[in-house]
């Protein structure tokens, strides 16, 4: 997610991993932050670290080793890692959420969806665990019960990671065949994000399938004229930019479509002229 994208990274890749884009890691690797932010005591004092019980504080440690696994992909030293952060706290709210963050990149819907429910169960008020609920149930295609989620965890007027709930219940409803609604939730989340390059791709194809080419140009050329400009990004700003009979621009983008990606299969589509398939 996020911002999760890199340069230079192709979006094909991004969206390989949207799920993980769509859910967010920052939710994660912000959990110690979280933990460590001042609150207010039952006495009106500030809560500092001094004050966080030691199975917390074990089970908080564990749990930073295990984003960190989990970002660099190793799930199975993940997982042992939040096995002892569970032991040293069964009621920490965040261990179980990542841990259905990795069943879902392990397509154990099953597991995900209970690690969730767990999660849920005691911090029923997280957004950003009803957000990740809500995009397992997108992948199974409950959808009516991922906007529900989707729609609880906006309300929550606390709530920080607008721009990423937004954004999957975008993509979630382009997969529902919503394509509207999908439009403005792309929209509100490129409002809160527009360097998001997942937010601007699927917001420009979604106006482009739409035939709607002027406001599906605007988005993939800021797109292109940032860092994070990748193949799919120049083949789609390279079919707007046809329908809009512009071929001096068509050209400027196959330039450095051939010099950055010349083994790409968009490079192969453009060559091949194969702007409809």
């Amino acid at each position: 997610m996020a911002n999760n994208a890199r340069p230079d990274v192709k979006l094909r890749h991004w969206l390989f991993c949207a799920c993980l884009l769509a859910v967010g890691l920052t939710s994660l690797s912000g959990c110690a932050s979280k933990l460590n932010a001042p609150q207010g005591g039952s006495d009106g004092e500030i809560v500092t670290d001094s004050d966080e019980p030691e199975a917390r504080k074990r089970a908080r440690i564990r749990l930073d080793l295990a984003v960190g696994y989990f970002e660099q992909g190793q799930t199975t030293i993940a997982l042992d890692e939040l096995k002892q952060s569970l032991a040293a706290d069964p009621n920490y709210a965040e261990a179980y959420s990542l841990r259905g963050l990795i069943y879902l990149r392990l397509n154990d819907f099953r597991l995900s969806e209970e690690s969730f429910k767990k999660a849920l169960a005691i911090g029923p008020r997280d957004s950003n665990i009803m957000h990740n609920l809500g995009w397992l149930y997108c992948q199974q295609a409950r959808f009516p019960e991922a906007m529900q989620l989707f729609s609880e965890a906006l309300a929550n007027p606390q709530y920080g990671e607008r721009a990423k709930t937004f954004r999957a219940q975008g993509l979630c409803q382009v997969k529902a065949g919503q394509l509207a609604d999908a439009e403005q939730s792309l929209l509100k989340s490129y409002e809160f994000d527009a360097r998001n390059p997942i937010t601007a791709y699927n917001l420009a194809t979604l106006l482009f399938q739409r035939g709607d080419f002027v406001r599906a140009q605007f988005y993939v050329r800021r797109l292109n004229n940032s860092e994070l400009a990748n193949a799919e990004s120049l083949w789609l700003g390279i079919k707007i930019e046809r329908r809009l009979q512009n071929r001096d621009a068509m050209l400027q983008l196959a330039a450095p479509l051939l010099k950055r990606f010349p083994k790409s299969r968009e490079l192969e589509s453009y060559q091949r002229g194969a702007f409809d398939e």
